[in-house]
């Protein structure tokens, strides 16, 4: 496997103004930081989850508290201005999104749709699970390729084992837990060959934390009618986690296959949250630009200790440990950190998510005092 790290890497119909609410307040990391048992419980800091550590914002977190008014309504006749938002962020019409309780309900029935009764779907490993373990348990067949030596899909390899029983190939850009991103061209051209013989999945949980020009969305194939679903979330950039707020963009008629088996429903505060959060483009700069900040620390730290790492387009870096995650995990939670789950077969290399300037602190002394 060549180097990996930075130095070496190939550099209802109208909305009340009550829900709608905002507040007036200058974004800095003492207003956006809000400290909960989930996230520093015990004197542990999590970093596990890929969680947004500075949210909610401001104005997200108002007009929240502004939907509670609300409650007391069930929150569907209520998706409409929210589905007529995402549709125009999409460049989309109405017809081809889909709400979501989280983008892992999205991942979730996709996989009873595809895979129930044997149905095959081809990925890469390791990445998100979610869609591929759902689907195992309703009786899919999940056909695994090993990522490439630059820890990417192997799309060529992937493409090869597409056949007949093939219901689906799933693709995590940019992929999780590594945070590599594919080409952009190279992987357009692969799904519209692969969506001509099978359905592809695209998932860009992370696609608001890319800032290369070409970054290979599929929305473009769900436009062109391909048979390409692609989920997007709430729950990064946004930090709507805990909210539970996602969407599907697919072909209409791709929608309206999976819509009856939606089991879960956004809630009212999410809803409303969500209109919020994509209005507000001031904590969503603020948010890229804590979590390069975030980033930036981790890559001098693994750079001060001779561990190789990924330049990630997400909100974690994916890092070499040069021991079973297993012991790290372990050494790492002695020192008051918790970091990411294992992600065999790279049983030698880390998951750490970005935090706040205190977690960063906290997180940089634990890594010289393990290393030291």
């Amino acid at each position: 496997m060549k180097n990996l790290n930075r130095r070496n890497w190939l550099k209802t119909a109208s909305l009340s103004a009550a829900a709608l609410g905002t507040v007036s307040c200058k974004l800095n990391a003492e207003t956006t930081n809000l400290k909960s048992t989930a996230s520093s419980s015990n004197g542990v800091i999590r970093l596990s989850s890929n969680e947004n550590r500075y949210a909610p914002g401001p104005k997200i977190k108002q007009a929240m508290i502004d939907a509670m008014d609300l409650s007391y309504l069930y929150s569907p006749g209520h998706y409409k201005p929210l589905i007529k938002k995402l549709a125009e962020k999409e460049g989309v019409s109405e017809e081809n999104i889909l709400l979501v309780s989280g983008s892992n309900e999205g991942l979730r029935l996709t996989g009873l749709c595809y895979a129930m009764n044997g149905g095959e779907i081809i990925t890469s490993t390791p990445t998100y699970k979610a869609l591929l373990t759902y689907a195992e348990e309703f009786g899919g067949v999940i056909n695994t390729v090993d990522l490439d030596q630059d820890l990417k899909f192997d799309l060529e390899e992937m493409e090869k084992r597409v056949s007949s029983k093939t219901q689906m190939v799933f693709l995590c850009n940019p992929n999780n837990p590594t945070g590599t991103l594919l080409d952009g061209a190279i992987t357009k051209d692969f799904c519209e060959r692969v969506s001509d013989k099978t359905m592809v999945f695209s998932d860009e949980a992370y696609a608001d934390y890319i800032e290369e020009a070409d970054y290979p969305t599929m929305v473009p194939l769900v436009k062109q009618g391909k048979n390409v679903i692609v989920s997007r979330t709430f729950s990064k950039v946004y930090g709507m986690a805990g909210v539970r707020v996602g969407y599907l963009i697919a072909r209409p008629d791709i929608i309206e296959t999976m819509k009856p088996r939606v089991m879960g429903y956004v809630n009212m505060m999410g809803v409303y949250g969500a209109i919020a959060a994509l209005d507000d483009k001031e904590f969503y700069n603020f948010s890229l630009q804590k979590n390069k900040e975030a980033k930036q620390t981790i890559y001098k730290v693994c750079d001060d200790l001779g561990l190789r790492y990924v330049e990630s387009h997400t909100n974690f870096v994916f890092h070499q440990i040069k021991k079973d995650i297993s012991v790290f995990q372990t050494e790492m939670m002695d020192q008051g950190v918790k970091v990411g789950r294992p992600f065999p077969p790279l049983n030698d290399w880390c998951r750490i998510s970005t935090g706040n300037e205190e977690d960063m602190k906290i997180w940089e002394q634990a890594m010289y005092r393990v290393y030291g």
